[in-house]
């Protein structure tokens, strides 16, 4: 049966097909009208947003590392300056895999152990993104080219040019000078992290820690446009760094050097200090070390020879080491026994090479077997007579003792413009009650009369003592900086000054140390001879280290080197108008007399040669930072 034919109804297609069209069209306007919404969501409500998400992926904002401040002496020699150097870091943000990727670099160029951790640390560190982390510095020309050549092959590894801190004269400034060192985490919460953001060393010792704030500077910045490799393309604004200041110092790096190569092959210390000014000429603790290793890391085998060493090169002796003062303190406690009505220069003793105290069967020895027969306070200073001293000091008392030699700038710290200065004890009847809860007692001042006992000093104090009692009382105050950046430093508030009830003795116990160089009988006249234009004032001092036993000798020949007697010097020259006042150390060297005067007019004769030169040549300007 055929199907019925059926007619198409154009009239409901056309009604269909114009709903779906309407339809249509009302869904592609709410789709353009969607699109338009987000556009200006995108372009308008969140343009600078997106605007600067969108820069921050080919524009960066990176610091710029201010240049550090160079250091020189009183006469423009460089003593801390910076020379360029090549380095290479990582950039951990744009590195996908740092571990193969130094694991590349170690095929091309030599990374020791010591490096690798040392770069894992500084990794771990909090920094600003992508901040570089050098893995080595100092590179050769060939480990240059071995990077550049392969630089492709290795993404976020780049190679930079920096300014590295060197120091010309490294061992014989390691403890004046100091060096920097790499920003440690400790570190890293103290300094200021905008103006440390572009800056990997900050100074550890010495000068260089003490004037760390003058001597960095202020970070500058750049803005940078980047490739997809993070490669700087162009710089599109730049504010430059301020560089820090230039130290001049009052360091006579002649003198300096004088210092250190008579102390050769020993260890001590010497200090020299201009006591017009309480400028430091001077300062050189021996053994030293080269404090150019630590400047970008010093690796772990040498850090530990230097700390283990018996020597001690890291040890500054002349600001931190604490010793007997031995017999140099002669003429200052001799000063005190006359201010005190303890003694009188008329007053004479008989020595006979001991002292007893009353009902005590101990003897007190004096350094010379036999005595010095007769002598009054003069005589004692001169021959360093430690009977004299002996009784002087019973009959002065610890008490007074103290109180005479505190303003001398014992027993506390001189305020020197360097870090981690030693106070040194100056013992006393509360100091022991307080700290050991022990009673005073009579044989421990006639121990400190001569420099014994509790009593120690640096040799920064016995520098600064001396050069009061060459200025006749007048204070000193010691400091290493001359000028910042060409500006002379104003001299400090000093204290008052000393005060004798009778200013003549002031000249009595220079005249009696002058003849400790200049008399016959004097422990130091091996030193006075052809003294080159000028006089010297001084005394000998020998510590004793080991104790001896009462029925014993002293036998240096029998007893380690490391046991035998400290020599020590103190002096200031000339006499009459003083532009240097010293203080020699030398560790286990024995007399004083035979080892440690030596020492100090090796480094008088420098100074004065300097001196002189100064006069014969125009001054030096300082060097200016470039």
């Amino acid at each position: 049966m055929p199907k019925p034919i059926t007619l198409k109804d154009h009239y409901r297609e056309t009604r269909v097909f114009a709903r779906r069209a309407v339809v249509s069209i009302f869904v592609v306007i709410l789709l353009i009208l969607a699109l338009i919404s987000r556009m200006v969501y995108l372009q308008i409500l969140q343009y600078e947003k997106y605007s600067t998400l969108s820069d921050e992926n080919r524009v960066s904002i990176e610091p710029v590392a201010p240049t550090r401040g160079l250091i020189v002496d009183r006469n423009g020699h460089l003593l801390a300056d910076n020379r360029p150097s090549y380095s290479v870091s990582i950039t951990k943000e744009l590195c996908p895999d740092v571990e193969d990727t130094l694991l590349q670099l170690a095929h091309l160029i030599e990374i020791s152990e010591s490096r690798l951790d040392d770069f894992h640390k500084r990794l771990a560190q909090r920094r600003r993104p992508f901040t570089p982390v050098a893995v080595k510095f100092k590179l050769s020309e060939e480990e240059i080219a071995l990077i550049a050549v392969n630089q492709h092959l290795l993404p976020g590894v780049s190679l930079g040019a920096n300014l590295v801190r060197h120091y010309p004269q490294p061992e014989a400034l390691s403890h004046a000078i100091g060096y920097v060192g790499r920003i440690n985490e400790s570190e890293l919460q103290k300094l200021d992290a905008t103006n440390y953001s572009a800056t990997e060393h900050t100074g550890k010792t010495g000068v260089e820690a003490f004037y760390e704030d003058r001597l960095h500077g202020q970070v500058g910045f750049q803005t940078i446009e980047t490739d997809a490799r993070g490669r700087i393309t162009k710089v599109l604004e730049r504010t430059d760094p301020s560089p820090g200041d230039n130290l001049q110092l009052f360091m006579d790096l002649n003198t300096q050097l004088a210092a250190v190569k008579a102390l050769e092959g020993r260890r001590g210390a010497v200090v020299a200090i201009d006591p017009q000014t309480g400028g430091v000429l001077a300062l050189a603790s021996v053994p030293g070390f080269n404090s150019n290793l630590f400047v970008t890391g010093i690796d772990y085998a040498s850090y530990d020879a230097l700390q283990n060493s018996r020597a001690r090169p890291l040890f500054n002796r002349a600001l931190q080491g604490r010793y007997p003062p031995g017999s140099t303190i002669k003429p200052i406690v001799g000063l005190g026994g006359i201010e005190t009505g303890a003694t009188t220069w008329d007053y004479s003793i008989y020595d006979p090479g001991f002292y007893k105290l009353e009902n005590d069967s101990r003897f007190y020895r004096d350094w010379k077997k036999w005595g010095h027969g007769v002598v009054n306070l003069h005589d004692a200073i001169v021959q360093s007579c430690d009977t004299y001293f002996y009784e002087l000091a019973f009959n002065m008392g610890i008490d007074d003792i103290h109180d005479f030699m505190e303003p001398f700038g014992f027993g506390k710290r001189s305020n020197i413009d360097l870090i981690n200065e030693s106070k040194g004890l100056l013992p006393s009847r509360f100091w022991k009650k307080a700290t050991r809860n022990m009673p005073w007692f009579p044989g421990e001042t006639l121990i400190t009369g001569i420099g014994q006992g509790y009593m120690l000093a640096t040799p920064l104090q016995l520098a600064l003592s001396t050069a009061i009692l060459a200025n006749k009382g007048e204070q000193v105050q010691p400091r290493m900086v001359k000028a910042i950046g060409g500006i002379p430093q104003p001299a400090p508030d000093l204290g008052d000054p000393i005060t004798l009830q009778d200013p003549n003795n002031w000249d009595l116990i220079i005249e009696a140390m002058r003849d400790v160089v200049h008399s016959a009988k004097g422990t130091a006249r091996g030193i006075s001879k052809d003294l080159p234009g000028y006089d010297l004032a001084g005394k000998t001092g020998t510590a004793q280290v080991l104790g001896i036993k009462q029925d014993e000798e002293y036998d240096a020949e029998k007893i380690a080197e490391w046991h035998r007697d400290h020599a020590l010097f103190v002096g200031f020259a000339p006499v009459n108008n003083p532009k240097i006042a010293i203080a020699v150390l030398v560790e286990n060297g024995g007399g004083g007399g035979s080892m440690a005067a030596p020492v100090a007019r090796l480094v008088l004769d420098a100074y004065f040669e300097s001196l002189q030169q100064d006069a014969d040549v125009p001054t030096t300007k300082a060097v200016q930072a470039p």
